[in-house]
């Protein structure tokens, strides 16, 4: 999806990992989209009261207010419970995605996830919620595209 196709949505990455946060909000802002990042969940749920973004990325595994923690605070607050929230987390188990369900987010990543892919469905995403993240690269399986560099990807099998 070019540019072009992202005007005016505002994405906040929440990832305790600089490294992560800074690249994940790198490839967004060239993907077109308006991206603010913060490092806890403190951070991320004082942004949200005062950028207004569309999605926020959430990693749950935060220091001090986790992202449930901090989900939970934005969904019961009526002016910032319309935010979609995508937990992003590298232990998707199905307790985990219950709790990250329970506590308000609309879908939830497991890393590695394919970064093309979510440049693609974070649009859908506001139309479609977490339908939109049922996509090759973003549902529970190994991404075929670019990924996350702290994430590696198995080596390929060698050609018989």
């Amino acid at each position: 999806m070019p540019p072009s196709a992202t005007p005016g949505i505002r994405v906040l990455v929440v990832d305790d990992h600089p490294d992560v946060r800074d690249m994940l909000a790198a490839f967004l802002t060239l993907r077109g989209f308006i991206v603010d990042s913060a490092a806890d969940g403190s951070q991320a749920v004082e942004l949200v009261r005062t950028v207004h973004p569309d999605i926020v990325l959430m990693d749950l595994s935060l220091p001090g207010v986790n992202g449930w923690e901090a989900t939970r605070i934005l969904k019961n607050d009526a002016k910032t419970r319309a935010v979609r929230i995508i937990a992003v987390t590298a232990h998707a188990l199905d307790r985990e995605v219950a709790a990250a369900r329970a506590a308000g987010c609309v879908g939830v990543l497991s890393k590695p996830f394919d970064l093309d892919a979510l440049a693609d469905a974070l649009p859908n995403v506001l139309t479609h919620g977490a339908a939109a993240l049922q996509v090759p690269g973003l549902a529970r399986q190994r991404p075929a595209g670019r990924t996350l560099p702290f994430q590696p990807r198995a080596p390929e099998p060698p050609a018989e």
